[in-house]
């Protein structure tokens, strides 16, 4: 799999259990039955990865051509009030890194969280220097290889925007922009779901970051209901109320050469709907 977007699920999907299937070491056979590359391990509720474990999942990834990357857990608060909170976000950083290292994998996602009672402008900047402070501590530890992905978050009273994340990366060359389309569309009531928008995010990505992480940055994408206040909850591809449309972001990606990593998060059935997604980009490359 050489220069070409990356497509996997979030986590084992609906169909997966269905199956017969038990144990997460053999979502790599469920992968490889569907043609897809791409894996990110669920910590949302903390890490708790085995050694055993770990290593069994990064040989069969090894395996069969799969990459690995990790949601680190939902509770990290880079801009807390509190400062014993903050510094819990980087350890909880430290240890998302540390895991996905032994999985194989080297990208992190990272929730920034809430603004902790300041501006968004007080709060993007407590929010970079924690980020910064993550990234000493893993250099320090031998994990300056994993890539802190900053992820652009669903509610409107979240950090997250698309301008607030590009912030961040701007702040470390090493920080990958986490871009769910899905959250981005919910926070701007709509706005994100046709190709003009799709590209007008992409040429942002280029213009402040360069073409290098332009190519290969990293995508969440499903359809999220939303309300005035953004994101409300994950959808498949079968709903027809709501956005973003997959197709236009796959042929506008396919178009202009770039391949990053794209996590499907739909409700249950990320699997196929990343199989989809996978369909309509390589269609397009033709």
């Amino acid at each position: 799999m050489v220069n070409t977007a990356f497509f996997g699920p979030a986590g084992n999907c609906e169909a997966f259990y269905a199956a017969g299937y038990k144990s997460t070491v053999q979502v790599f056979s469920w992968l490889e039955q569907h043609a897809l590359h791409a894996y990110e391990y669920q910590c949302g509720r903390g890490v708790r990865l085995s050694d055993a474990l770990a290593a069994s999942m990064r040989e069969k990834a090894r395996e069969q051509h799969i990459t690995i990357s990790l949601h680190a857990p939902y509770f990290i608060s880079l801009a807390s009030a509190e400062a014993q909170k903050r510094e819990n976000s980087i350890r909880y950083i430290l240890e998302s890194a540390d895991a996905v290292n032994r999985l194989g994998g080297e990208r992190i996602v990272v929730h920034p969280g809430g603004l902790g009672g300041r501006s968004r402008e007080e709060a993007t900047a407590l929010a970079t220097e924690t980020l910064l402070q993550a990234q000493r501590e893993l250099d320090a530890a031998h994990l300056g290889h994993v890539r802190i992905c900053p992820e652009v978050m669903g509610k409107i009273n979240q950090l997250g925007t698309l301008e607030e994340v590009l912030h961040f990366c701007r702040a470390e060359e090493r920080f990958l922009p986490c871009v769910d389309f899905g959250h981005l569309n919910s926070r701007t009531g709509g706005a994100v779901n046709d190709r003009e928008a799709f590209a007008g995010v992409i040429d942002a990505i280029g213009e402040q970051l360069g073409a290098a992480r332009q190519k290969s940055f990293h995508i969440h994408f499903s359809k999220i209901e939303y309300t005035a206040g953004g994101e409300k909850r994950h959808l498949t591809f079968t709903d027809t109320e709501y956005g973003p449309e997959p197709a236009p972001l796959m042929e506008l990606l396919a178009d202009r050469g770039l391949t990053p990593t794209v996590i499907c998060e739909s409700n249950g059935t990320q699997t196929a709907d990343a199989a989809a997604m996978q369909a309509v980009y390589l269609a397009a490359r033709r």
